[in-house]
């Protein structure tokens, strides 16, 4: 069995299959997927006084957060993957979904297990504190299919 070393876990916005090209989310230090399944309640007079379920919706959600930035380099020039370039690109123009990747790059080894579907952001904030790098925090919601995808 093999531990997993968190660093090696991205999120990327991703190519529309999850493969191929995709832009890795610049200064992302934490990342958690998390997938739900919401039973159906069929409890009824039969039930014998236990709650009963069947199976129900699905979902799933992002969290991302990092040091942010929108400008690198000297003279300064705007990231091209910063957190805030998702947000004016998916948010403040269009508001619409995009393809997202979560896991290990397809770079690195062999049979990596990468998550892929398309989300819509549904939260975003900038924490800048005294004298501390500023932090940004990202929330994404899944839309349809959540499909794992191992590369070759």
């Amino acid at each position: 069995m093999a531990i997993l070393n968190g660093t090696e876990i991205k999120v990327y916005s991703a190519s529309a299959t999850g493969t191929g090209t995709t832009n890795l989310v610049a200064f992302a230090q934490n990342g958690t997927l998390n997938i739900e399944h919401s039973p159906r309640e069929i409890t009824n007079k039969e039930s014998a006084g236990y709650s009963e379920v069947l199976e129900g919706l699905r979902s799933w959600t992002i969290e991302l957060d990092g040091a942010y930035c929108w400008a690198s380099g000297t003279p300064a020039v705007s990231t091209s993957n910063g957190a805030d370039v998702l947000v004016e690109s998916e948010v403040l123009n269009a508001r619409t979904k995009f393809a997202v990747a979560f896991g290990g790059s397809e770079t690195a080894a062999s049979k990596d297990v990468r998550y892929w579907g398309e989300a819509y952001i549904t939260s975003w904030s900038v924490t800048s504190g005294t004298e501390d790098t500023s932090t940004y925090s990202i929330s994404l919601q899944g839309t349809g299919t959540l499909t794992q995808v191992v590369t070759a």
